[in-house]
């Protein structure tokens, strides 16, 4: 039984005492813990490491107080796994040597079905055994992956893209070769969320981060049947789906229609207009501009109630970022957030 479970009810819609809350990238470079880590090892090593992601995960329960854990990974772990080499850079952050441009470099990429999975990456099972230990049963710890579309974005682009040429010059000419590799990501991040699963992660996310730069038609042709492939595969077991997307305006009603049981915001959208257009469908998670922080707990303030109120009252709202924490925000903005929303939800029910 979990001490602390208000991010599970709100996920499945059920009432909470207070809103729950949670950060994106919590365990991230804003905290001197983090850095600490970092300077002994590379980025990947710190992935590949149960005790050192294990430890990452842990620093936001320990020191922010948030309602959830987020296993401490990276969203391209399954696509080295399906055979792509891909380096972490400081500057220009994932690069892959070889990015995906033909229709034998698709026909080249692995499936690693639910064995090759734990051979492949054993280290993640391994993390969130460990992670669990050291909850103890505090809070739940979400697992997550890169949605299909997302992790195409960067084995075509090769890196961080913010045009997406390559993706959409696929997209655009040759539809086949991108389905053929969109398919292959989608089994391989089935296996890889249920391998999350049996290890014993609570709940799931999904970042289609890059799915907001398709049009309405493009992301029901290139995205959502993906995603929605995933939802439908994975073992769920009463473990909830977040669907998150960056830019998620145009497509809100689909993600809402996707099978999943929350929808993550970005900040570019009013909650209380989100909720009205997707109704009692899913739960909600967000939406705060990170940029926020580097505010005083007073302007942090201001913003947490203006979300709070236009969400209104019933359940189902999981108060976060609408996007990744920034890398030098003060840890002291992060704490105070947390405690801002748990004593302004609180206060709102009481």
């Amino acid at each position: 039984m979990l001490k602390n479970d208000a991010f599970l009810k709100a996920c499945r819609r059920e009432p909470t005492d207070f809103t729950p809350v949670w950060i994106m990238r919590q365990a991230g470079r804003y905290m001197k813990e983090y850095q600490a880590i970092r300077k002994r090892v590379d980025f990947l090593t710190m992935c590949k490491t149960p005790e050192l992601a294990a430890q990452a995960t842990l620093l936001p329960i320990d020191i922010l107080g948030v309602d959830a854990a987020i296993l401490f990974s990276d969203i391209l772990i399954p696509v080295e796994a399906m055979g792509m080499e891909v380096r972490f850079t400081e500057k220009r952050g994932p690069v892959f040597s070889t990015p995906i441009r033909s229709e034998a470099q698709v026909q080249g990429l692995s499936i690693p079905g639910p064995a090759e999975s734990e051979e492949r990456m054993p280290f993640i099972a391994d993390a969130i055994r460990l992670i669990l230990q050291g909850l103890d049963h505090r809070v739940p710890l979400i697992g997550f992956s890169g949605a299909p579309f997302t992790l195409a974005t960067y084995m075509i682009e090769g890196e961080t893209s913010k045009n997406f040429t390559w993706i959409k010059r696929m997209m655009y000419t040759d539809p086949p070769l991108l389905h053929k590799l969109l398919d292959k990501i989608t089994g391989a991040v089935i296996h890889y969320l249920n391998m999350q699963i049996r290890a014993g992660v609570h709940a799931v996310q999904l970042f289609d981060t890059w799915a907001g730069s398709l049009s309405p038609d493009d992301y029901q042709e290139f995205a959502l049947p993906y995603v929605e492939r995933v939802i439908k595969g994975i073992d769920k077991k009463n473990c909830p789906v977040i669907l998150f997307a960056n830019g998620v305006s145009s497509i809100l009603e689909y993600m809402g229609n996707s099978g999943a049981d929350v929808n993550g915001l970005d900040w570019r959208i009013d909650i209380g207009v989100a909720r009205r257009r997707v109704g009692s469908q899913v739960a909600l998670q967000g939406n705060l501009d990170p940029c926020v922080l580097y505010a005083g707990p007073d302007e942090i303030r201001g913003h947490v109630q203006a979300i709070l109120h236009k969400y209104g009252t019933g359940p189902g709202h999981i108060f976060n970022l609408g996007h990744g924490i920034l890398p030098d925000t003060p840890v002291e903005h992060a704490k105070a957030l947390v405690d801002i929303v748990h004593e302004e939800s609180s206060s709102k029910r009481s």
